[in-house]
């Protein structure tokens, strides 16, 4: 009842919703960078929505499985291949006892799911199975997947599913230039009004140093802070401020330089100053963007920002019908 990790890939990682709460100790939400991918490819085999899955980055891994299984691919463009033949992605297939399956090269986004009947049965820890690396725990043995690794497996639910695929309406558009959006605030006062416009104003590129701590961007106008005596505690760097919580989504800008978007393995607070927040349907965008791809930030209000929450509850709500139908 379980499956073999032949070749590891890239950063192959045992994740599931994450494991909230805890986020005040210092201790992040981890889970699926994009929930979206987590939730569609569960819900195609018959898992619960949240269950544990193989988070797949850039290269896919190889694995050979010990028993029968119902298995989907969802986020990132990168094939699937049992025993070398090409199998649907966003849509179930059966995989045989024996069998190998291995991934083509991606062609778009940064990061696929594979999801498998029953799902991957690894201990809980702190509620959730996710792996978060910096501290070890969760996932497999607290880290990303290595070959000769043994997965166990859970209980398949037994549902007759094979061939079940989602609808076009259903699948997420990658690639191309992508738009994030932002709620200015917490420091965002710190920048100079020239600055806070040059930001929104440029397009930036994803540097290659994008991971699940935090996604660095390039190429913009350095920003400038307005000037002021530092605070005991905040640093000689007007970019710095006296240790803060960082939400995850927040932007900070060490320098003035590079700004970094910080994802779901972020730790909990810090020195720099926070000019925004990407919102959480956002941060499913990002997770699926390639080293140099582009992206513009767009100032966004609360408001603006609730409406766009509400849209993807609308969402989930019209992926979880379909699967009632």
């Amino acid at each position: 009842m379980s499956i073999k990790v032949l070749k590891p890939g890239l950063a192959t990682s045992v994740q599931d919703a994450g494991r909230e709460g805890h986020y005040h100790l210092g201790i992040p939400p981890s889970g699926a960078l994009d929930q979206y991918a987590l939730r569609a490819a569960n819900l195609l085999v018959g898992n619960p929505a949240a269950a544990a899955v193989l988070e797949c980055t850039l290269l896919g891994p190889q694995l050979e499985f010990q028993r029968d299984a119902l298995v989907a691919v969802c986020g990132a463009r990168m094939t699937p291949r049992l025993d070398g033949a090409e199998m649907p992605q966003d849509a179930t297939f059966h995989v045989r006892a024996g069998q190998v399956l291995g991934f083509d090269y991606i062609k778009a986004g940064a990061r696929g799911y594979v999801a498998i009947d029953g799902g991957i049965d690894v201990p809980e820890v702190l509620g959730s199975r996710s792996t978060y690396g910096l501290g070890s725990i969760g996932g497999f043995n607290g880290r990303r997947l290595a070959a000769g690794d043994e997965l166990p497996l859970g209980q398949p639910s037994g549902q007759d599913r094979e061939g079940l695929a989602l609808p076009r309406s259903l699948h997420i558009e990658l690639g191309g230039e992508v738009t994030l959006r932002v709620v200015p605030g917490l420091y965002h006062h710190r920048l100079t009004a020239r600055a806070a416009e040059q930001f929104f104003a440029d397009t930036w590129t994803v540097g290659s140093e994008a991971d699940r701590t935090g996604y660095r961007f390039k190429g913009g106008t350095p920003l400038e802070f307005e000037p002021r005596e530092q605070p005991f505690g905040a640093g000689s760097d007007p970019s710095n401020i006296v240790d803060a919580c960082y939400p995850i989504g927040s932007i900070q800008v060490p320098g003035g330089l590079e700004p970094i978007v910080l994802h779901r393995d972020a730790v909990s607070g810090g020195g720099y100053a926070m000019i925004g927040t990407v919102i959480s349907p956002d941060l499913n965008l990002m997770a699926q963007m390639q080293p140099n791809q582009r992206a513009r930030f767009v100032a966004i209000t609360l408001e603006e920002a609730l409406a766009a929450r509400r849209h993807y509850n609308q969402q989930l709500e019209r992926l979880n019908r379909f699967f009632l139908a």
